[in-house]
């Protein structure tokens, strides 16, 4: 069982996980509704220019955040192996939290 830091610092992270995709959320629908708007009162959109050798925004976006998730888990591993490590000469004992 987590302790209770453990648990309020996930219910922390949860709560701001979900305003974080509130507010994304809210950006999206701003975007399209922008969008659909200027494609109706502009009859005809110019093309933007772009190197037919340059990867798509999407490519970009898919293998920036793939490499940024193998960078996360890479620390994350470092870390517990860091922990672990350094456990013989970090000895810690557990107390009793003091009632309020």
């Amino acid at each position: 069982m987590p302790s209770p830091t453990i648990e309020y610092a996930q219910d922390a992270q949860d709560k701001t996980l979900s305003a974080l995709r509130q507010s994304q959320t809210a950006v999206l629908d701003v975007v399209e509704t922008w969008a659909k708007a200027v494609e109706k009162s502009v009859d005809d959109l110019p093309a933007i220019p772009v190197a037919g050798s340059l990867p798509s925004a999407e490519e970009i976006i898919k293998t920036s955040y793939d490499f940024a998730g193998k960078v996360l888990e890479a620390q994350r591993e470092f870390a517990q192996k860091l922990v672990t490590a350094a456990a013989p000469a970090v000895k810690t004992t557990k107390v009793a939290t003091p009632a309020k």
